[in-house]
């Protein structure tokens, strides 16, 4: 990077928080998306460590007037690119915006920075003794910035929803220096467009989030675990909106194939409960009372085995129940080794069945196997790609196009949590039209009318 950027950062944001050897930037230039799918980093960058949205600013300004790219970046746990430089680049790390966590107990809601892990957070929430939050992706290590501009899922999404549900208010300097406020701690707010739903999931382009507003929830005292296997996929995920219907709405609602439960036991030693099956489902509740979780426990027991359940097993106690989550945790682990790409599709519930089936046959077809997991009660499951010999296999871009083309005949999207960053917009054309596509390229225009921010990101120019 040319000396004169180099000085510039140290004078914005101080000589020692200033990385320009490539030595010191090699855990900023990649984030977590699987080394056979990412693209090569520019190694032509420097690593600035801002603390405050006033030094974003100034980075910005300069970085338009002298037209250098601007990669924002959180904790690096983002599984679609988004955070990887592909020109010569600024990279803005966010992590010393973290001193901000504001719990306010009138209003349900909580102020926190960008830079504040989402473990921090979570931490400093239960400690209260009636306020939650439900957001919960899948890394602790995630920064709060991170999880809004990439709208995290998350396992709890089938009651709670995803980020995108719980945001109320941001501060974001714009990509022309500006610093706005958007939202705030209002329940309703109909003024103009919202701009701050549009800044929800743009992945970098449209904005840096340095200060979010979260709506807080009334703490449930207690939580209880089922579990049941089923002999097909189809009766385990046909039984989903059977307990929906019901009026029965889980915390979360987790299936796993029994590929992934004969993995995850010989890669960690962990013991599944259940010992028969092909499919199964994971069923976390929450509820003022033991009493109330044990009807609702009870009617979902009954419903599976309307469904031809072969087991059902309620986990009580914690220990129980963190083993049982423990296990589910532990599927990107077992098969990382592995794994080329892990897809995460999404389609309505209902017809969850169908699509597990098509991907099954696609599989075949390959004559592989695609693992399959995910947050059922949503519609989102993620199925694996898996190596061959060690390598990516020669069928990659036909069997994705493939399994992503299944998800657009039944309505479904190509992303449901990953983004579609820079590995997957080259598949934008499967879900929009010319025209969609079109419109979200002149609202990046509108706000980044030099295109500094996260060039390649979504769209190639």
């Amino acid at each position: 990077m040319n000396i004169e950027v180099i000085n510039k950062m140290k004078e914005i944001a101080g000589e020692d928080w200033v990385l320009s050897d490539l030595s010191q930037m090699a855990g900023y230039l990649y984030d977590e998306t699987e080394p056979t799918i990412r693209p090569k980093a520019n190694e032509d960058c420097i690593v600035v460590k801002p603390q405050n949205a006033l030094e974003i600013s100034e980075i910005i300004k300069y970085a338009n007037e002298k037209s250098i790219s601007v990669v924002p970046r959180g904790g690096g746990t983002g599984l679609s690119g988004a955070a990887i430089p592909l020109t010569p680049s600024i990279i803005i790390s966010l992590e010393r915006l973290n001193n901000t966590i504001e719990i306010d107990e009138e209003n349900l809601m909580v102020t926190v920075d960008c830079g504040v892990t989402l473990a921090a957070l979570i931490e400093k929430i239960d400690k209260h003794e009636s306020l939650f939050l439900p957001v919960h992706s899948g890394d602790d290590g995630a920064q709060i910035g991170g999880l809004v501009v990439e709208n995290a899922g998350g396992v709890r999404a089938v009651k709670h929803g995803i980020v995108r549900n719980h945001v109320k208010g941001l501060e974001v300097v714009l990509p022309t220096g500006e610093i706005v406020q958007m939202g705030g701690k209002l329940l309703k707010n109909n003024m103009g467009y919202d701009l701050m739903h549009l800044m929800i999931g743009s992945e970098g382009t449209l904005g840096i989030v340095t200060k979010v507003i979260f709506k807080l929830y009334s703490k449930m005292s207690n939580t209880m675990t089922l579990i049941a296997s089923f002999d097909n996929n189809k009766d385990a995920a046909s039984v989903v909106p059977r307990i929906l219907q019901q009026g029965i709405t889980p915390l979360a609602a987790e299936y796993l194939d029994k590929i992934n439960i004969e993995k995850i036991s010989e890669h960690t030693g962990l013991k599944w409960p259940l010992q028969d099956g092909n499919a199964f489902l994971i069923f976390i509740l929450d509820g003022e009372s033991e009493d109330e979780l044990f009807g609702k426990s009870e009617r979902i027991a009954e419903a599976c085995e309307s469904y031809n359940a072969l087991e059902c097993v309620i986990a009580e106690s914690s220990k129980e129940q963190r083993a049982i989550l423990e296990f589910r945790s532990k599927v990107y682990p077992a098969f990382c080794d592995e794994l080329v790409e892990t897809l995460d599709i999404a389609v309505a519930p209902s017809l969850i069945p169908d699509i597990i089936d098509d991907l099954t046959e696609i599989a075949k077809k390959y004559n592989t196997i695609t693992p399959i997991c995910g947050h059922v009660g949503d519609g989102n499951i993620h199925n694996m790609i898996l190596r061959v010999n060690g390598e990516k296999p020669p069928y990659f871009e036909e069997i994705k196009l493939e399994m992503l083309q299944t998800a657009m005949k039944y309505g479904g999207t190509v992303t449901a949590e990953h983004g579609t960053g820079k590995i997957k917009k080259k598949y934008m054309g499967l879900q929009y039209s010319d025209r969609e596509i079109e419109i979200m390229k002149g609202i990046k225009r509108v706000f980044d009318p030099h295109n500094i921010l996260c060039p390649g990101n979504i769209f190639d120019n």
